[in-house]
């Protein structure tokens, strides 16, 4: 499960893994815009909707986004709480936790830890088969929730990241490349010897 945080809009998605196989389970927002301005009716808003979705998915893992330190110290102490909260309810169901930075996030699924929303958005649209959601405004919110689940199965071990350029995955791909690189350095240090 990943939980992008907020106290206006939570994002939140389910991926199932099988091998080599990522399917998207589910991915939405919890909106609280209309809940007002109490602080604490956000929390708990928060805190019963995680309980669902993970009762209702059964999730091993969470993996959610770490507050970033921006302008305005109070909405970080704010988003920190939200996060706490969710993470609280996952630990109500011995539901181990991980956070990862925002940049760790964007470079695991696009190769940029500078990338926006938007980029993010598209590479997952490229990498996964998505299900609609019922209102395109809530899109960015759960794709950042998604591309923490991913970043997280990722971190795992369990696939090459989105955008990355390791030797082991272009070897893969290529496995002629690594004989023919190999013959031409033989062949180089025969001439020169």
């Amino acid at each position: 499960m990943g939980v992008d945080p907020g106290t206006q809009i939570m994002g939140y998605a389910l991926i199932e893994v099988r091998g080599q196989r990522v399917d998207v389970l589910c991915y939405d927002v919890i909106n609280m815009k209309a809940l007002g301005s109490n602080h604490a009716v956000k929390l708990k808003r928060i805190f019963d909707r995680m309980l669902e979705l993970i009762d209702e998915y059964l999730p091993d893992e969470l993996a959610i986004e770490a507050p970033f330190f921006g302008v305005n110290v109070q909405s970080m102490l704010k988003l920190g709480r939200a996060q706490g909260v969710a993470i609280a309810a996952a630990l109500s169901r011995q539901i181990p936790y991980v956070e990862y930075a925002p940049t760790k996030v964007k470079q695991a699924v696009t190769g940029s830890g500078a990338a926006t929303k938007e980029q993010v958005a598209h590479m997952l649209r490229q990498t996964l088969t998505l299900p609609p959601i019922a209102e395109a405004s809530k899109f960015l919110d759960a794709t950042d929730a998604l591309s923490v689940a991913l970043c997280h199965h990722y971190q795992k071990g369990n696939n090459v990241q989105a955008g990355s350029k390791s030797w082991g995955k272009f070897l893969a791909d290529n496995p002629g490349r690594l004989n023919a690189t190999t013959t031409t350095k033989k062949a180089a240090t025969k001439k020169s010897a």
